[in-house]
């Protein structure tokens, strides 16, 4: 049986949008380049390095919109830009979007932004009002210290980590999630992801406190999150002294019993990571069965740029509303799993992974110049339930595709 539907707000109709397409180098006119939204290269890698080559044309015009490291644009909707203060979940995402385009280019226009955009976050090594302090820093000073070796990086992740630690029950083996709300101890799966920022201090320090915390986090989860067919609950409200859950909800998702898409791709992209970190065959087993029953969903669009929710078109009310978040999160986890696998599975992930590429860069999901208020993805949704930055674009949409985009060129 399916629970209520729990939608409050019905967003308006997705228009497919056709637009011009912007140069893919910022030394190049609009003019040489009109074509390249219609016309990839047909290799894969070359593909990533022109899509990285545009997507750095794009976020010239979008750090110039945005000059202030503590005002962080954090979405675009109906016309107008969302930011956000350090202390929001997405603070971290534009510093790491400008290390990955200094990845990418090697340009001293991007590492100086991405450096200052670090920098301004700093303090946020103290915060202690989110779960979320390991996408705040890991992509932000994490992405820092791994392309630059700059060791000044290094104390604060270790400070970061142990921020994040005193919201770890030791009791129940897991990491608690949001401060408000009527929630006993709330663990929603995007917790999968922050697990990055313990492993790192855990090996930087030496301290195995992180990495047992971020190991039995992790194997908690995936006792009760997942359902049988290895779809994700958002949220398990435990009891806090006998670590039972309360009860599960989708948060997020259009039912408690649904597919939430972007909480699916936090599952598969947190424990391709998790696998990354510990080499444990059951973190890589849960991944693989993550990832089988999301590319072989029934409600899967062609594309694989996947619904909100994937439960979604079993719900004559919601409308066709995509989110290109959860397909470029999708596209960068596949990618890194693909390298802990044999040929064959690999290919079939790669494969995956370059059509959600493909379909990202098309003119339906990729902005250009003005458009968009200068991020890189169209038809990204936040929070459909509560109306909240839906079919608009998202700061941390845009950090996956770039980081997807790389991972494409270092590993095939």
């Amino acid at each position: 049986m399916k629970t209520s539907f729990k939608i409050s707000l019905i967003a308006s109709s997705i228009a497919v949008m056709l637009s011009a397409c912007s140069s893919t180098d910022l030394n190049k006119t609009e003019k040489q380049t009109a074509a390249v939204d219609t016309v990839w290269p047909t290799d894969t890698v070359a593909f990533c390095d022109a899509a990285l080559d545009k997507a750095a044309t794009q976020y010239g015009y979008f750090s110039t919109d945005y000059p202030d490291p503590t005002n962080i644009p954090r979405s675009y909707t109906n016309g107008s830009t969302r930011m956000a203060g350090k202390l929001d979940w997405t603070s971290g995402f534009v510093a790491g979007s400008y290390w990955y385009l200094y990845e990418h280019t090697q340009s001293d226009q991007w590492l100086n932004l991405a450096s200052k955009w670090t920098k301004a976050l700093e303090d946020q090594q103290f915060n202690r009002r989110t779960h979320d302090i390991g996408f705040i820093m890991n992509n932000s000073f994490g992405n820092g210290l791994r392309l630059t070796g700059d060791q000044s990086y290094s104390p604060v992740i270790l400070n970061s980590a142990k921020t994040l630690m005193e919201r770890y029950n030791p009791d129940l083996g897991l990491t608690y999630s949001w401060s408000w709300g009527a929630w006993e101890f709330p663990v929603i799966i995007d917790n999968m992801m922050n697990l990055e920022l313990l492993f790192e201090a855990a090996k930087a320090s030496g301290d195995k406190r992180f990495y047992d915390a971020a190991v039995s986090h992790a194997t908690v989860t995936m006792k009760h999150h997942y359902r049988e067919d290895y779809s994700s609950y958002h949220l398990v409200n435990y009891n806090r002294t006998t670590g039972i859950p309360n009860w599960k909800q989708t948060f997020q998702g259009i039912a408690d019993d649904s597919s939430w898409a972007r909480g699916q791709a936090w599952g598969a992209y947190g424990y391709t990571m998790v696998y990354r970190y510990t080499q444990d065959e059951k973190f890589l087993n849960q991944a693989k069965n993550i990832v089988n029953y999301l590319l072989t969903h029934k409600n899967m669009p062609d594309d694989l740029v996947p619904y909100f929710d994937y439960n979604a078109p079993e719900y004559p009310e919601v409308d066709n509303v995509r989110d290109s978040s959860a397909a470029s999160l999708l596209a960068s986890s596949l990618l890194e799993l693909a390298t802990y696998v044999g040929d064959q599975e690999a290919q079939r992930y790669i494969d995956a992974a370059t059509t959600m590429l493909r379909s990202l860069s098309t003119p339906s999901y990729l902005a250009t110049k003005g458009e968009n208020g200068n991020f890189l993805l169209k038809q990204a949704t936040g929070h459909y339930p509560a109306g909240d930055e839906v079919n608009g674009a998202l700061n941390y949409g845009d950090y996956y595709y770039l980081e997807a985009l790389n991972r494409c060129k270092a590993t095939l």
